[in-house]
C-alpha cells in the first residue's frame, strides 16, 4: 500500500539523520474505502493524487503550528505493507479525516519512494495559506480563498536519493 506522510522540512532533516520517519504510529494518507467514496473514482492514479493533496494540506497544518520552520510543504511516498496501515472507522467519513490512515511503528525512510516538496516560488503563497489556515477552519471564505492558493502550487517530486540535498 502507497502511504503518503505529511512533514515539514525540518522534519525531513530529522528523518534523514534517523533513517526513519517517526516512532508510530503515524499519520499518513492513503487510497482508503472512504476516500474512493468521495473522489467517486476509480482510477488509482487519480485517487493517489488525492491523498498526496490531503497529505499535503497536513503538512500545511503542520508548518501553521510551527512558524519558525521554512514554508514549504512536504510529504515522502512510501510503500507499506496492507496491514500496516489502518484507518480509524470512526472517523471514516469524516471530511477532514478522508484518506487518514495511521501507520504502526517507524517506517524506514528507505521504503521511501519518493519525495514531493514545494518549489521556492511557492513559499510566498505556502506562508500565506498556513497563516490563513485557522481563519479558513472557522468558515472565513477570504481565508479559505488563500489556502487554496497555495494548493495551486504543485509539489515537485524528488528521487529519494535526493533526500542529502534537500535538506
Amino acid at each position: 500500500m502507497r502511504v503518503y506522510v505529511p512533514l515539514t522540512l525540518s522534519g525531513l532533516a530529522e528523518a534523514h539523520r534517523a533513517g526513519e520517519l517517526g516512532t508510530g504510529p503515524l499519520v499518513a494518507y492513503a487510497v482508503t474505502p472512504a476516500l474512493r467514496e468521495w473522489y467517486l473514482s476509480d482510477d488509482i492514479e487519480e485517487l493517489e493524487y488525492a491523498a498526496l493533496n490531503r497529505a499535503a494540506l497536513a503538512s500545511l497544518r503542520l508548518l501553521a503550528a510551527d512558524p519558525a520552520t521554512a514554508r514549504r510543504r512536504v510529504v515522502v511516498a512510501a510503500d507499506v505493507p496492507d496491514g500496516a496501515a489502518a484507518a480509524d472507522p470512526d472517523r471514516g467519513l469524516d471530511p477532514a479525516a478522508l484518506g487518514e490512515v495511521r501507520v504502526a511503528g517507524p517506517l524506514p525512510l528507505a521504503k521511501a519512494a519518493a519525495v514531493h516538496v514545494d518549489s521556492a516560488d511557492a513559499e510566498t503563497d505556502v506562508s500565506a495559506a498556513a497563516e490563513a489556515l485557522a481563519a479558513a477552519d472557522g468558515g472565513d471564505g477570504d481565508a479559505q480563498f488563500v489556502v487554496d492558493g497555495a494548493e495551486d502550487h504543485e509539489l515537485l517530486w524528488y528521487a529519494t536519493q535526493e533526500l542529502p540535498n534537500l535538506v
